[in-house]
Order: structure tokens, then C-alpha cells, then sequence
């Protein structure tokens, strides 16, 4: 016969039942009121932050728009600089090269001038006198020599200035150059955003740099640059007027000693008589090779220093392109080209001083050539005063005295007059 099965345990009482539900269903509600609170906090916590990171990107972004636009307008005025002080360095190399050709030019000078009173050594017996053009060719020597004084105070001044401009200049084009990189760097900075590659976690990126400057020390320090470089500009154009000032009034007095001298000279050679017709030929084709050999020595001059620019040119290239990196520094063809180009202009440049060399050795022999022409030239003038003072002595032995006076008057007034037109031949050539 079946039996009926009891469970074995705690038997609960229907009012516990509904109790238990009721606080389960209490502690849903507590939880989902918990839970809701919970995502509205973490929904204003993510608007908030979220909020708050794009104004901060934001704000950081047109900060280094700001600093980039800032950097430039620094960079943009120290670029104006720098071709301004390229400008005065040229300008002020370009006064002291012709400072530096006034006072060669005054080499020749001083040596027509020792060399005219060296010729007049050579007078001789009565000639031997202490006349205006001996005082003259005294005073413009003495003039010269302080005139190549002042000369060379001026180019030794703008070869200081100079190293003044480079200098300043280095300073610019390292501020410059700092500029431009931290352009780079800050542009690369205002590219980047959070689909980047090359963005990660850095360690302690919020450390102060060590060698950081303060933004007021960093638009001192361009300022002070920009200052500096001006500073010198102004003095280098103030030495270049003083420069061209200087070279002005001395050639003014040279130029107005040299009419004294000459005056002098064209008095005194009011004796002189034209040299014989050979040597004045051969003293003008002197005088024409000469010129021509100068036009022929400048032209190598330029040449070589032609030459040397490209040399340089080829040099650089040739240094420039040892930094290739990696596979890269590779015996290519222009590197075989350049190295080829190298030895030419090498061989051209030994070429062209052994010419250079050689042409101013013949250039010598020239003015020794000419200088003994014009020597000749001297004694056949004095030869030729002593002949006519011969052939006027000899009239009176075929002359009477008192018909041989007013003759001896007017032969004497004809020789002078024939000596005038030497006279402004030899000046001429000096």
C-alpha cells in the first residue's frame, strides 16, 4: 500500500513568504536607485572630463599656434637681419677692397714718386740743384706715406668690423637656426592627435628641462641679437662713410700735389728737348705692353679667383655629401665627377699661378725696360743741351759778337720752344 512522502526541514510560514519577497524586492529597488545615481554621476563625470579635455587640447592647440605664430614673426625679423648684415658685410668688403686697391694703388705712387727723385740723382755737374720740383717730389712723397698710414688705419678698422659683423651674424644665424627647429618641432607637435602613430606614455614628460629659460629671457636674448647686430651694422656704415671719406680727401691731395709736382716739372723741363724718335717709339710700345700686361694680369687674377670659388663649390659638395646616411654614402657618379672636377680645377689653378707668376715677372722687366728707356732718354736730353751749347758757341766764330747776340736771342727763345713738346710727352708718360 502506497505511503505519503514527507520533505524533511524548517517549514516556513506563508506571512514569512511574503516578507522574504518583499525585501528582496526592497533590495532591487535600493540597488537600482544605487545603480542609477552611479551612471548619472559617471555620465556628468564623462561630459564633465570629456568637456574639459577638449577645451584643454583646445586651448593648448591655439597656444601653440600662438607660440608658432610668434616663433615665425622672430624667425621672419631675424631672416631680415641676416640679409641685412650680409648685406653690410658685403657692402663693407666691398669699401675695404677698394681701401685695400687705394692703398696699393699708392704703392705706385710713392715708387714714381722715390723713383723720379732717384732720377734726378742722376742730374749731373750744374743740374744737380735744389729746385721746386726736388721740395715738390719731397712733399709728395711725405704726403703718400701718411696717406698709406691713414689707408691702412681704415682697412685694419674695417677688417675688425668685419669680424665684429661675423660675429654677430653667427649669433643670428644660431638664433635663427634655433628658431627654425623649434618651429619644426612645434608644428610636428600641432599635428598630432589621437589617431597619431607615434604617440605613447612618455616617463616624467612634465620635468623641467634642464638649461630652460624663462619667455621673457628667450625675446631677450632675440632682442639682444637683433640689437647687437644693428648696433654693428650702423657702426660698419658710419666706418665705410668714414672709409670712402678718407679715401676721397686723400686722393684730393694727392691729386693736388701731383698738379704742384707736375707744374714744377713742366717749369723745369722747359729746358728738355724731345728724346730721339727710336726710344720714344720703343718707350710708347713699352708703355702699351705694359697696360696690356696689366689688363692680361688682372684677367688671370680674376680667373684664379674664379677658379677658387669653384673649387670651393666642388669642396663642398664633395663634404656636403659625406653625410649621406647608411647605404646611401655611395661612390656614385657624381661623387667620381665631383673628385674629377677637383683635380681639374687644381691643375687649372697651378696653371694659372705659374702664368700669373710668370706674367708678373715679364711685367717687371717691362718697368725695368721702361725704366731704362726713360733713363737713356735723360742722358740723350743732356747730351743733346751740351751739343746745342756747342753749336752756340761755335756761331761765334762765323757770327760777329754784336750780329751773334740778338741771333743767340732768337735761337735760345726757338730751343725752348722746341723743348715744350717733349715736355708734355714725358708728362704724360709719368
Amino acid at each position: 500500500m502506497a505511503t505519503l512522502s514527507t520533505k524533511p526541514g524548517q517549514r516556513f510560514s506563508l506571512p514569512d513568504w511574503h516578507t522574504n519577497s518583499n525585501l528582496i524586492s526592497a533590495d532591487a529597488e535600493h540597488q537600482h536607485s544605487a545603480s542609477h545615481q552611479v551612471r548619472q554621476e559617471a555620465r556628468a563625470l564623462r561630459n564633465e572630463t570629456n568637456n574639459q579635455a577638449k577645451w584643454d587640447e583646445h586651448n593648448n592647440r591655439t597656444r601653440l599656434a600662438d607660440r608658432i605664430t610668434s616663433v615665425n614673426r622672430w624667425k621672419e625679423t631675424l631672416d631680415k637681419c641676416l640679409a641685412d648684415i650680409d648685406a653690410e658685410i658685403t657692402a663693407l668688403t666691398k669699401v675695404k677692397d677698394t681701401a685695400e686697391r687705394a692703398l696699393q694703388a699708392k704703392n705706385l705712387s710713392l715708387d714714381v714718386a722715390i723713383e723720379c727723385l732717384t732720377f734726378r740723382e742722376s742730374r749731373r755737374a750744374i743740374d744737380v740743384v735744389r729746385d721746386n720740383v726736388e721740395e715738390e717730389l719731397h712733399k709728395e712723397v711725405k704726403l703718400i706715406e701718411k696717406t698709406k698710414r691713414e689707408l691702412q688705419r681704415r682697412v685694419s678698422e674695417a677688417f675688425e668690423q668685419l669680424c665684429l659683423l661675423e660675429e654677430a651674424r653667427q649669433q643670428l644665424s644660431h638664433d635663427h637656426q634655433c628658431k627654425v627647429e623649434a618651429l619644426e618641432i612645434d608644428r610636428t607637435c600641432l599635428s598630432l592627435d589621437v589617431n597619431s602613430p607615434n604617440i605613447s606614455f612618455k616617463v616624467n614628460p612634465t620635468r623641467v628641462p634642464k638649461g630652460s629659460t624663462t619667455l621673457g629671457g628667450w625675446e631677450q636674448n632675440s632682442q639682444c641679437n637683433k640689437e647687437l647686430a644693428e648696433a654693428e651694422m650702423k657702426a660698419s656704415m658710419q666706418l665705410r662713410e668714414a672709409i670712402l671719406l678718407t679715401i676721397a680727401q686723400t686722393n684730393n691731395e694727392l691729386e693736388a700735389q701731383r698738379v704742384a709736382t707736375e707744374f714744377a716739372l713742366r717749369k723745369r723741363i722747359r729746358d728738355l728737348e724731345r728724346a730721339h724718335d727710336e726710344l720714344k717709339w720703343q718707350e710708347k710700345n713699352t708703355l702699351e705692353e705694359i697696360a696690356e700686361m696689366e689688363e692680361d694680369i688682372r684677367c688671370l687674377e680674376n680667373d684664379l679667383r674664379r677658379k677658387m670659388q669653384d673649387l670651393k663649390v666642388a669642396h663642398t659638395r664633395l663634404e656636403t655629401r659625406t653625410y649621406r646616411p647608411n647605404m646611401e654614402l655611395c661612390r656614385d657618379q657624381v661623387q667620381y665627377g665631383l673628385t674629377d672636377e677637383v683635380h681639374q680645377l687644381e691643375g687649372t689653378i697651378r696653371a694659372l699661378q705659374q702664368k700669373l707668376a710668370q706674367s708678373q715677372s715679364t711685367l717687371n722687366a717691362l718697368h725695368r725696360q721702361l725704366h731704362r728707356i726713360q733713363t737713356d732718354i735723360g742722358y740723350k736730353a743732356n747730351s743733346l743741351v751740351l751739343d746745342n751749347k756747342c753749336v752756340d758757341s761755335r756761331r761765334k766764330l762765323v757770327v760777329p759778337a754784336e750780329k751773334c747776340l740778338p741771333e743767340l736771342h732768337s735761337f735760345d727763345r726757338s730751343v725752348n720752344h722746341t723743348l715744350s713738346l717733349p715736355q708734355r710727352g714725358q708728362l704724360e708718360v709719368a
